[in-house]
């Protein structure tokens, strides 16, 4: 029995042995290797702070500009993502690293992620173009590929809405670039467009006399370009005017509601009948 213990404690002595002896050989090794690696997390640490701080003070810059907030905030973007590849690239550096393999394991990586992911970098592209051309700009009201809402923000990928019942929608730049683009905030101006139905029986002279008059009770609508007040079908069961006053691009809901029903209140003032949809029978007696 004893002979055994020693037999087993013998390999695991010599173990020991080599693991101190190759500890002490190598020991240098160890402790600049162990500074790489701490200096490397606290490049990150650090230069991650430093990033932020240089991207924010960028968009403060840009802010005090007065640029748009869309554009900053997208600029901000490109600015943060870039400066912490290169603080990346330099962390990979400082632990041996070669920056050159790095560049190009990069390189070949983009190449492949390019190719699978080529939806996003049309994606990327596409806010580009947004950027520089600017259809709109952060607050403008638009319609995008059949989704209506205020411009929140122009992002690395995609443009945030927000709609009018308060609801987020998220756009693909592709899809922004790649559809018709209508801004109702663009001009400092827009016309309502109302169709009023009134009887046949009605006098269309005095009837139109008494849509002009209600509209240019209201100050909210504007001299020039004018009022557009006429005939513009013989339906069914109306004769349809046609009702366009212009106003200021911020007053237009108010001043749409506001003259829907004012017109209705004094066509039923005169007198003036607005029909509903209806079919006359007429029945002839044949002997």
């Amino acid at each position: 029995m004893a002979n055994e213990s020693v037999d087993i404690e013998t390999p695991l002595v010599d173990s020991l042995s080599h693991a101190e002896k190759w500890l002490t050989n190598n020991s240098d090794l160890l402790v600049q290797y162990g500074v790489n690696i701490i200096s490397a997390l606290l490049i990150l640490f650090i230069g991650n702070i430093v990033v932020k701080a240089i991207a924010g003070s960028v968009a403060k810059l840009l802010h005090k500009k007065k640029m748009d907030k869309a554009v900053v905030e997208f600029i901000h973007g490109i600015v943060r993502y870039t400066l912490f590849v290169i603080v990346l690239i330099a962390a990979l550096s400082r632990i041996g690293v070669q920056t050159a393999s790095v560049v190009a394991v990069i390189g070949a990586a983009g190449l492949a992620i390019g190719l699978a992911l080529q939806g996003s970098l049309s994606n990327f592209a596409a806010g580009v173009l947004i950027v520089g051309f600017r259809p709109f700009k952060s607050g403008d009201y638009v319609e995008i590929g059949g989704v209506a809402g205020s411009v929140d923000s122009i992002q690395i990928f995609q443009t945030i809405l927000t709609t009018p019942d308060n609801k987020m929608v998220v756009v693909p730049n592709a899809s922004v670039i790649g559809s018709p683009i209508t801004n109702y905030s663009r001009h400092a101006t827009r016309r309502i467009d109302h169709v009023i139905g009134v009887s046949y029986g009605a006098d269309l002279k005095k009837t139109q006399e008494v849509i002009r008059k209600t509209l240019e009770a209201d100050e909210r609508i504007l001299k020039e370009p004018g009022i557009t007040v006429g005939v513009v079908a013989l339906a069914d069961s109306s004769v349809n005017f046609v009702v366009r006053p212009w106003v200021r691009t911020e007053q237009y809901w108010d001043v749409y509601f506001d003259t829907l029903q004012a017109i209705k209140e004094a066509l039923d003032a005169e007198g003036i009948e607005i029909p509903f949809p209806q079919m006359d029978v007429h029945l002839n007696k044949v002997d």
